[in-house]
């Protein structure tokens, strides 16, 4: 994959399914959510299924695999249960990320680096399968050269911080961190990784991570879900999508 490409776009659905569950009713569903994204422009679909099972569950995994056109990146714990789920899919990819039970969402990367031999182990299978992996890590070079190893073929780089540190008014420590971020997205890619990007992204903090010319892939939910109360799913994708395309550009 080159750089400077079309910068794709994967859309998160799990809230979608939160809000069903808040209720215990059959909606809203989370495949007409994802259906509703491919139509508004989003090139992939992501989706976390948790040992909790707190939002999406394992019929809506199966829903999503049999409904969809767009590939779907299936976001798991490098558990046994979720791999054995993976192994029967077989979804065109799955993205490793570091899963507690009690945090409201993904904290922080995967320490791929304390947990190479594991990892490795873990990954192979998924590879012959023909699934790509993608480890969701910090921009920490450890994390990126570990993650070359154990023949990931992809990372996603956690962009939480950054965002946080923007929504705080904390722009000297924001800036240093988008230059983190750009640093790993550029060794990354010379190490032979594809790389994505994900985790608080916003049409206002979207832009600049955006125009990183390594990056090929954007992983948004939380913030897409939330602008739809206002304007609609449809709506929100699209100017998602407008801004990164001329955040691209320039």
């Amino acid at each position: 994959m080159q750089a400077n490409g079309k910068l794709r776009l994967g859309v998160n659905i799990d809230h979608v399914a939160t809000v069903r569950n808040a209720r215990g009713s059959a909606y809203p569903d989370p495949l007409r959510a994802a259906l509703l994204a491919e139509a508004a422009g989003a090139d992939g679909i992501t989706a976390h299924l948790r040992e909790d099972r707190r939002h999406i569950r394992d019929a809506d995994i199966e829903a999503l695999m049999a409904g969809l056109t767009a590939p779907l990146n299936f976001e798991m714990a490098a558990t046994a249960e979720m791999q054995a789920i993976a192994l029967r899919l077989r979804p065109h990819a799955v993205c490793l990320v570091p899963e507690k039970r009690e945090e409201r969402t993904t904290e922080g990367g995967l320490d791929v680096a304390a947990d190479q031999n594991r990892l490795t182990a873990f990954v192979a299978p998924l590879r012959e399968a023909g699934i790509r992996v993608s480890m969701f890590i910090g921009h920490e070079p450890r994390q990126i050269e570990a993650s070359a190893r154990i023949g990931a073929a992809v990372v996603e780089l956690h962009t939480g911080h950054y965002c946080d540190l923007h929504q705080e008014g904390r722009l000297a420590e924001r800036d240093a961190e988008l230059r983190a971020l750009a640093e790993g997205a550029a060794l990354a890619q010379s190490l032979g990784l594809e790389v994505h990007a994900g985790h608080g992204l916003t049409y206002d903090t979207v832009g600049p991570v955006a125009a990183f010319p390594q990056v090929m892939e954007l992983n948004i939910g939380h913030f897409l879900i939330a602008e739809a109360l206002f304007v609609g799913l449809g709506p929100a994708i699209a100017e998602m999508r407008r801004i990164m395309d001329l955040s691209r550009v320039a």
